[in-house]
């Protein structure tokens, strides 16, 4: 079948597919990881939705909104899915543009951080088992990494991307969304699976930050045009060596 859209998906969640089409993405599911994968994503989503309508509701005339709803005959009512939240929001942002501009500013925050939920949701799959059988000769790794430059700008080498105590296993892009991220796998002598991920920014440059993903650290930054996260289950301070080890060799 057709990859689903995020919007066939959210129907799947909230059982408003046809029997049928169900079905075939219950298959699709059960046979993909990936698709699985952006399943589990959309179903734990945490974009704010209530607090966002509520603050738009402390400006909305109720009143008058409401009366048009008790207009509505009582089949026609929607039910509160999740896409009722996306519409009903998406509606009241028409009627007032200053609200809608720290709204979408919001929104743009919390998508900065959902590229590194997907890449943690992803990371968590991996075992040790999942990467020893990989070649590691640098015709492959060069191969590779033309791939990622071509499609993100950048220009990386096997030797700029060398960490201590990890070996390097494979260089890939992955799409979520319509968003390109460059992973770099590494299999780590002590603490097995690790990645170097990155993606298209524009919010310029930042400092080094942490986080916690599927019990796993996170250190994540961005230079010039592009964000980047290093993920492990290393020590958050021995993860933060690798990343300025990292940083200073990428920023060359």
């Amino acid at each position: 079948m057709n990859t689903p859209s995020d919007e066939q998906l959210v129907a799947y969640l909230d059982d408003e597919l046809d029997p049928d089409y169900r079905r075939q993405l219950d298959h699709a599911i059960a046979d993909d990881p990936l698709l699985n994968l952006r399943v589990q994503w959309l179903s734990r989503s945490s974009l704010p939705f209530r607090n966002a309508y509520d603050e738009l509701a402390q400006q909305a005339p109720l009143d008058r909104l409401q009366a048009r709803l008790d207009a509505i005959a009582s089949p026609q009512k929607p039910g509160l899915s999740r896409r009722w939240f996306t519409g009903a929001a998406a509606a009241a942002l028409v009627a007032g543009g200053v609200l809608a501009d720290r709204l979408f500013l919001g929104w743009q925050t919390q998508q900065a951080h959902n590229w590194r939920g997907v890449v943690g949701d992803y990371m968590a799959l991996y075992v040790v088992q999942t990467l020893e059988h990989l070649p590691t000769d640098e015709a492959s790794q060069r191969a590779q990494l033309r791939s990622i430059d071509a499609r993100l700008g950048l220009s990386l080498s096997p030797a700029a991307l060398k960490l201590p105590g990890a070996e390097l296993k494979r260089a890939q892009m992955l799409e979520y969304d319509g968003v390109p991220i460059a992973q770099i796998v590494y299999l780590d002598a002590e603490h097995g699976t690790l990645a170097l991920c990155a993606t298209r920014s524009n919010s310029g440059a930042r400092p080094l930050a942490h986080e916690r993903r599927h019990e796993m650290n996170v250190v994540f930054w961005t230079e010039q045009e592009h964000a980047w996260m290093l993920i492990g289950r290393e020590s958050s301070a021995g993860l933060e060596d690798k990343a300025n080890l990292l940083r200073s060799r990428l920023a060359v």
